[in-house]
């Protein structure tokens, strides 16, 4: 507004000490949770920003720069969208616990949720289901808050108990429940039927002609389920349908869906996790799918991370989660915003 006073900058002595108090709690759950995998027997990983790839997910975008090498000649290298392809060739190299509190960066994201760079806490657990995962998911979420002192999380009007029993949802069963789409009446043979999924949602969203199956997906899950999600208590939503199945692996009884989850808090998504795929050729189809999509959209699209994929033939069976810690802290210390919880918040914002 006219006439405003610009924010002072974050390093300003009154600013910093109004942020102090979310900061000392990022460092109280920091401990917290390496104290939780220590007892775990988890090593703590530190892997490389700079990637061949970043991730070949259509919707995500990152960051590009340059090398140069010794002889004068110049690499491209992306600054990763998540640490997931380091971590999983260390699992084909033999660490069967890994965790790791990652530096990522996406392009295109800011918001009271969002920042351009952000931490992701990542961990895999070699030999173990995706529900062990899950469990991990609970107890990480619970140590944060205990951490804290905080006993009820909050956002946006929305609250949920941290230490409660968490609701589990098929996505499936939220679809019916909270948009009334049977949603895997739309999926045959691991494929999405765009026109049988459009006409379930007509008159709940605004379907484009150029929308697929994925993006009508997405829209029916933003505006219709997520709201709902981790309203009173955490909701694990899970069995992902299999079109959406990114890096997870399809489950062998129902092939309509896959071996992935996300929780949610105050309607807040706060991890991803998988039963991790080790099918490199079906991986290398799902990559170049999505990187033809994402050539259509955006009119970009990054290579794919050869070295990753002869690792993922080579990786034990596993299962893992990138979960976002900064949104975690906010929830966990009473913030309203992620920049709060962060101790350099972007150098271009004030």
């Amino acid at each position: 507004m006219a006439g405003d006073k610009p924010m002072s900058p974050f390093w300003s002595p009154s600013r910093h000490l109004d942020r102090r108090p979310f900061l000392q709690a990022r460092a109280a759950v920091t401990g917290a949770l390496r104290g939780f995998f220590a007892e775990q027997g988890f090593v703590e990983v530190e892997t490389s920003v700079l990637q061949v790839s970043p991730g070949n997910e259509t919707h995500l975008h990152a960051p590009r720069t340059e090398i140069m090498r010794p002889d004068g000649s110049r690499a491209s290298r992306y600054l990763r969208t998540s640490p997931e392809f380091a971590c999983k060739k260390l699992l084909a190299a033999g660490e069967t616990r890994i965790f790791e509190f990652a530096r990522v960066f996406r392009d295109r994201e800011r918001g009271d949720l969002h920042l351009p760079e952000f931490t992701m806490l990542e961990w895999y657990r070699a030999g173990a289901p995706y529900d062990a995962i899950m469990a991990d998911c609970v107890v990480v979420i619970a140590r944060a808050a205990q951490a804290t002192g905080i006993g009820t999380f909050s956002f946006r009007g929305r609250t949920a108990d941290p230490f409660a029993e968490p609701e589990l949802l098929t996505v499936a069963g939220a679809f019916e429940h909270f948009a009334g789409i049977d949603l895997l009446s739309t999926i045959s043979g691991g494929e999405g039927n765009r026109a049988a999924l459009a006409a379930a949602a007509a008159g709940k969203v605004r379907v484009a002609e150029d929308d697929t199956w994925s993006d009508i997906f997405s829209k029916v899950l933003v505006e219709h389920v997520e709201p709902q999600l981790g309203q009173g208590r955490l909701t694990i939503l899970f069995e992902y349908p299999s079109p959406e199945a990114a890096l997870a692996r399809v489950k062998t009884v129902d092939p309509r869906v896959a071996e992935r989850f996300e929780v949610y808090a105050c309607g807040v998504e706060l991890a991803n996790g998988f039963g991790e795929l080790t099918d490199a050729e079906e991986q290398r189809k799902r990559f170049t799918e999505s990187m033809t999509e994402k050539q259509r959209r955006y009119g970009e699209a990054y290579p794919l991370d050869e070295d990753f994929l002869t690792a993922v033939a080579a990786m034990p069976e596993a299962s893992g989660v990138a979960l976002g810690f900064d949104r975690l802290v906010m929830l966990a210390s009473g913030a309203t915003r992620i920049d709060q919880v962060v101790w350099t918040p972007p150098a271009d914002e004030r």
